[in-house]
């Protein structure tokens, strides 16, 4: 009895339009858990006024996804498109569920931009049971239903019709509450941004458009007119290294007023470290780009653009340029520069120590500064007696694996959460795993610089350190980095700036030492990246801004 209902039932006629409505109810209301759960725990929709808010909301979404889904009602189409619609959303809720991270076109870029290693730390049994009850078990359904046929211009005035009533209803839900919804669209913006899979739909759309609209072909020339200042008779070149830093927030360096000691090295040291300095993005793909180009935060945001990057015109006025990755590469921004990998122990011209590198091929920072002085060697050595730039991309703080990012024997703070599912730990356990990673890159960056104080008979050497974007640690219940800039907290936008000049080099620039020391807390960002390293470098162009210089101020 129950095998032949089992089987009348599979072999019942179902409408596309049913499919896609099953699914648009299953995905509002579970698939999209993350928003009911922030929406929950916030102070505006607390009580029974807001609960109904919330439960008025998810019709919405609901209603909205139906009139999405209607558009795909069609007998061929609808089961793969809403097996692609289940697949999405898995995933999606998972991230925005575990991390607090948001959907937008930078997140995408993001995405499409991670290679296998930063996917590997994302992974976990929470991702395992998201896929396994808001996509498996859907799925399971969803394919094991029968469906009818009816011809395509009656499948389409339902469709059109379903799509209408969808919209009618969903606009009717949010006239009940028209002000209480007019105000979290305009106070709590990051939720819109939480619906899936309309917010990766939406991003991928909207990405799609910006690359449309990007300028093809070879990079607009910038800075053609680049030379290199005439320096005075016995005057040693220019040796500039910059470190880019991964994921490092300002508030956790303790030459900053943090209270555990993560800059030990540093502090026996004389570095200038600076307290106020904004970057340019709140990711990876967003910030490193913008750093590199002259035009500034503000413009180049909003200004769909190819141009050459800080390091072609380094090059073009004819100094040696060399970027060194242990990240993901460099965003386009050292694509027509000497560039190389960090992370590949096995070559024979600079074979790396035991114990700088993981079964896993991944590096710790270490292992950009071994072998340096072969590196140079191999440069053009008539730009190399112009100057020297060397360009370090960090693996540094990247998340959520922070214990991964530090050697056994460098990690002063105890116990450090051991895992990628950072929600799962002990606030404390988690900042311990990226306090460890701050106070490596102290260690990196004191090797670096003994390095490069070993280098003052051939060079005038200087370091700047500076981070691509900072973090989250649970604050608000967020982790990571990524949120949209305007929306996102201090903690992803404030980051760390230090810089090292011996004495020898701030005469050779003529820089004043209690001017550079005063300037500690004077507001800064990463728009005065590109000229000071001009500056800093001898290199003179018309793009150069004296205004944007972080150090110009204390030249006399």
């Amino acid at each position: 009895m129950l095998a032949d209902s089992l089987s009348r039932r599979v072999n019942v006629e179902r409408s596309p339009l049913t499919l896609a409505w099953a699914t648009a109810i299953w995905i509002g209301l579970l698939g999209n858990w993350p928003l009911w759960q922030r929406m929950l725990g916030m102070p505006d929709f607390a009580g029974t006024g807001g609960r109904l808010f919330i439960g008025l909301f998810a019709g919405m979404v609901v209603m909205v996804l139906g009139a999405l889904f209607s558009l795909m009602a069609w007998r061929v189409a609808v089961k793969p498109l809403m097996s692609l619609m289940l697949i999405l959303t898995a995933p999606l809720a998972y991230f925005i569920g575990s991390y607090g991270v948001v959907i937008d076109s930078t997140m995408i870029t993001n995405a499409l931009q991670t290679d296998l290693r930063e996917t590997r730390d994302l992974m976990g049994w929470g991702l395992l049971i998201n896929i396994l009850v808001l996509t498996v078990l859907p799925l399971l359904w969803l394919w094991r239903q029968r469906l009818g046929n009816k011809p395509w211009l009656q499948r389409l005035g339902w469709n059109l019709l379903s799509l209408v009533l969808a919209l009618v209803l969903g606009t009717g839900l949010g006239a009940l509450r028209t002000a209480d919804l007019a105000s979290t669209l305009r106070n709590h913006k990051v939720l819109t941004k939480m619906v899936s899979p309309v917010n990766a739909i939406w991003a991928t759309a909207a990405l799609g458009v910006q690359k449309q609209k990007a300028p093809k072909g070879p990079p607009e020339v910038v800075g053609a007119d680049a030379t290199l200042s005439a320096r005075p008779a016995g005057a040693k070149p220019p040796l500039v290294m910059l470190v880019v830093g991964e994921t490092a927030r300002s508030e956790n360096f303790s030459l900053n007023g943090y209270a555990k000691p993560t800059n030990p090295e540093l502090a026996q040291l004389p570095v200038l470290s600076y307290r106020e300095v904004a970057s340019c993005g709140t990711s990876t793909a967003a910030s490193l780009p913008c750093m590199f180009s002259h035009l500034g935060r503000e413009v180049y945001v909003d200004r769909p653009t190819h141009q050459e990057t800080l390091l072609d015109v380094l090059q073009r006025a004819g100094l040696a340029v060399l970027w060194i990755d242990n990240q993901s590469g460099c965003k386009g921004v050292c694509d027509r520069v000497p560039n190389v990998q960090a992370i590949n122990p096995a070559r024979a011209d600079h074979p790396l120590p035991q114990g700088l590198c993981g079964a896993d091929g991944e590096c710790f920072d270490e292992a950009m500064l071994h072998d340096l002085d072969a590196r140079i060697a191999a440069l053009d050595p008539q730009r190399v007696a112009r100057g020297v730039v060397l360009v370090m991309h960090q693996m540094g703080s990247h998340g959520p694996a922070y214990f991964k990012r530090t050697p056994a024997d460098r990690k002063p703070f105890q116990p450090e959460c051991r895992s990628s599912a950072l929600q799962q730990c002990p606030l404390e356990e988690v900042r311990n795993g990226y306090d460890n990673s701050i106070a490596y890159t102290d260690h990196v960056l004191a090797q670096a610089i003994r390095w490069l104080d070993g280098q003052q008979g051939r060079f005038d050497p200087s370091l700047l350190y500076v981070s691509d974007h900072g973090e989250s640690l649970g604050e608000n219940n967020l982790f990571l980095h990524g949120m949209p800039y305007a929306l996102a907290p201090k903690q992803q936008k404030h980051v760390p700036l230090i810089v090292w000049l011996p004495s020898g080099t701030r005469a050779a620039q003529h820089l004043d030492s209690d001017c550079l020391s005063a300037r500690r807390d004077t507001p800064m960002s990463h728009d005065g990246l590109y000229h000071t390293v001009l500056s800093l470098s001898g290199v003179q162009t018309a793009i150069y801004r004296k205004d944007w210089d972080w150090v110009a101020a204390c030249r006399r």
